[in-house]
């Protein structure tokens, strides 16, 4: 009986352990972005969230050395809702020599000059707030 009540018990205690180790296994990471020719610091969530994404955030395919993603807005922005990002993916056309993108008015400039294609990639929304 004593060896049955002790396998229970350790039973019980690894059941409950298991879930509180996996949740501070995952942890947020942090990452670097373009927000207006600056770099900002964003929060990346350890697990993906659904999201409905609601500002611009441009992803270049084939960019330049040291190409990072584009914000539209930032903290402080008027219309900055947390880091809910709708995804455009951003690529330089056949022939063009990638050039660094820093800023949305940059890749907007860049597609209205034909040297990139901007195709929306709603699958891709995502969750990451940037750190004010």
């Amino acid at each position: 009986m004593k060896t049955f009540t002790m396998a229970l018990f350790s039973a019980l205690a690894i059941a409950l352990i298991l879930p509180v180790t996996s949740a501070f296994a995952a942890t947020p990471g942090f990452s670097n972005l373009y927000f207006n020719g600056m770099i900002v610091r964003t929060v990346v969530p350890p697990a993906a969230f659904p999201n409905q994404g609601l500002d611009n955030f441009y992803k270049v395919t084939n960019g330049a050395p040291g190409q990072l993603g584009i914000a539209s807005v930032a903290p402080g922005s008027l219309d900055y809702h947390g880091g809910h990002w709708k995804v455009f993916t951003v690529t330089f056309n056949m022939g063009i020599t990638p050039v660094l993108l820093t800023s949305e008015q940059g890749v907007l400039s860049a597609e209205n000059a034909g040297v990139v294609a901007v195709t929306r990639n709603s699958a891709a929304d995502f969750l990451c707030p940037i750190q004010p």
